[in-house]
């Protein structure tokens, strides 16, 4: 495969699309088997396992890795699951696509633990962050009920803030940054010759993030925070929920077809690279 700067054939990208979606996806159905723990006011809960599409954004191709799990925890976590909350969703696709894509290209040396924990700390923060905006955006456009202080909405920011702080520090350093740190370095040269790529170096890693990726990115969240206030105001579009939502049987029926489809990919995936390689 050439060097050429973020190169990636569509093979090669649609195997990333294919492992992140079915691997991410997988790992937001187990995090639904996992209870929260109430402490006090504050309550430990797993919000997600980033850590997963972060090493696959880092070691391979961002943009299809960022995709593929925005779509797997769709996919997934959501629609397998019954339920669909119409156009509402696009808010949690788009900033997770965001924070994973920015991180993705921001990782020229994947053997570099610091910079590795810093983007997966960073890229955790981005996407809360986010989240959050959009929340205080619905009540800042009211049109959410507001249920924290009635008669006081700026209390929505040190709620938001609690939540932000509480997520980023429990999910965001043991869910995402020590598992990123740890699996990075370690799969670095080893699973990229199984799919037929080449290891990501200074020389040959995706371009850093332009002014141009920059603006775009705003305009998602921009689309976010649209998307997300038309869904409160109603005008969901198509939205359901089946009788069986979030059900147990649900949920295993959902791993089961993740994993399945995660093992088909990685086999597709290394039997191409063989024959490449042949």
């Amino acid at each position: 495969m050439s060097v050429t700067r973020g190169s990636y054939t569509q093979s090669q990208k649609l195997m990333t699309f294919v492992l992140s979606m079915s691997l991410y996806g997988l790992a937001t159905l187990i995090s639904e088997l996992i209870p929260s723990v109430q402490v006090g006011i504050v309550e430990f809960s797993v919000e997600f396992f980033l850590f997963i599409p972060l090493a696959i954004a880092m070691l391979f191709d961002p943009l299809s890795a960022a995709l593929g799990a925005a779509t797997g925890e769709l996919v997934f976590s959501e629609i397998m699951l019954g339920q669909f909350g119409g156009i509402g969703e696009l808010e949690k696709f788009l900033t997770v696509t965001i924070a994973l894509y920015v991180a993705g290209t921001l990782v020229k040396d994947p053997r570099n633990m610091k910079a590795v924990a810093l983007v997966s700390f960073g890229c955790t923060a981005l996407q809360l962050a986010m989240s959050a905006g959009v929340d205080i955006c619905k009540v800042a456009f009211a049109v959410e009920e507001f249920e924290a202080v009635p008669g006081l909405p700026e209390s929505v920011y040190f709620t938001e803030g609690f939540a932000f702080a509480n997520d980023l520090l429990f999910s965001g350093i043991l869910f995402c940054m020590l598992p990123t740190m740890f699996l990075v370095p370690r799969l670095y040269g080893k699973i990229e010759p199984l799919l037929g790529m080449k290891p990501r170096t200074p020389e040959n890693a995706p371009a850093a993030p332009s002014a141009g990726l920059v603006i775009a990115a705003v305009a998602c969240f921009a689309v976010a925070v649209a998307v997300a206030c038309f869904s409160e105001a109603g005008f969901s579009l198509i939205e359901w929920e089946a009788e069986w939502a979030e059900s147990e049987t649900a949920i295993f029926t959902g791993i089961v077809v993740s994993a399945v489809v995660a093992l088909v990919a990685a086999f597709w995936a290394h039997r191409n690279a063989q024959l490449r390689s042949a």
